[in-house]
């Protein structure tokens, strides 16, 4: 509408300004602020998205240790005969550390390596280590070694070892029997007397902490797993077919196959005589 002639000239002249330095001051201010807010809650949430991936790289980490801890110990192997080669051990003054012979599944780590190699190499009885070793950033690492049974360890297995966990807070192995005072419970230490032999049960304790690399401050993690071992050491008689096992230095193998034949032409109607 246009104002009427008999307007001051100063009133028609300030109906055409705009905005004061002041509110544009004040606008800009609270733009400001909330792109503040918009960025701090941007970086809150992807933080807490890397702590969280963070969390279960550690879950599933820790999962996968006890899943190949578990998958050596359900195929030990120990021969009287041969207790140079398969000597069973475990300590935890000090680095703690587990050392067995084993017959390990084709989806167990490296296992192409061992088998199927230049040569034909066919290992799939190897002895494994699982042991504490110094890491990047003052850390503690779980590490995996193997070698062949009548073999030495390779310079390979022994500078680059199988990382399987890194920043492990405490590993610890123990085994249930009687101490020295007969008492029956969980133990540390694991007797020279007893590398001869192969305990009923083991108990793993494993921490892992947050990925010090990413300057996460995600939770630790704590497992413990009870593994019923199935196997038991071969004794020398049944090994070797002598002194101690039937009459006639009979092999007990050969004798337990010969019974179930003889059970076998029984029950087809034959004369288990013959």
């Amino acid at each position: 509408m246009k104002l009427p002639s008999s307007y001051p000239r100063s009133a028609r002249a300030g109906r055409r300004h705009g905005f004061t330095l002041v509110e544009i001051m004040v606008a800009l201010m609270i733009f400001s602020m909330v792109i503040a807010s918009i960025y701090a809650t941007w970086a809150l949430i992807l933080r807490a998205t890397q702590v969280g991936q963070d969390a279960a790289e550690q879950a599933q980490r820790q999962r996968v240790v006890l899943r190949v801890i578990g998958d050596a110990l359900m195929g030990v192997q120990s021969f009287q005969a041969s207790q140079q080669y398969y000597w069973f051990k475990l300590g935890n003054s000090g680095d703690t550390y587990l050392s067995f012979v084993a017959r390990l599944p084709e989806t167990f780590p490296r296992h192409n390596k061992f088998v199927g190699g230049p040569g034909g190499t066919d290992a799939n009885s190897r002895r494994v280590t699982f042991s504490l070793a110094a890491g990047q950033n003052g850390e503690r690492d779980l590490i995996l070694r193997q070698n062949p049974i009548l073999m030495e360890m390779d310079d390979d297995e022994k500078q680059y070892p199988l990382v399987l966990a890194r920043n492990v807070r405490e590993f610890s192995v123990e085994w249930w029997g009687t101490n020295d005072m007969n008492e029956a419970g969980w133990n540390t230490e694991y007797p020279d007397t007893l590398t001869n032999s192969i305990p009923q049960m083991l108990r793993v304790h494993l921490v892992l902490g947050a990925n010090m690399a990413k300057g996460l401050d995600a939770p630790t993690f704590a497992a413990t797993k009870i593994y019923t071992v199935p196997s038991q050491m071969m004794p020398y008689q049944v090994q070797r077919g002598t002194a101690g096992g039937p009459p006639n230095g009979q092999n007990p193998i050969n004798g337990i196959l010969n019974g179930l034949q003889r059970g076998a032409n029984g029950a087809n109607g034959r004369n288990p005589g013959r």
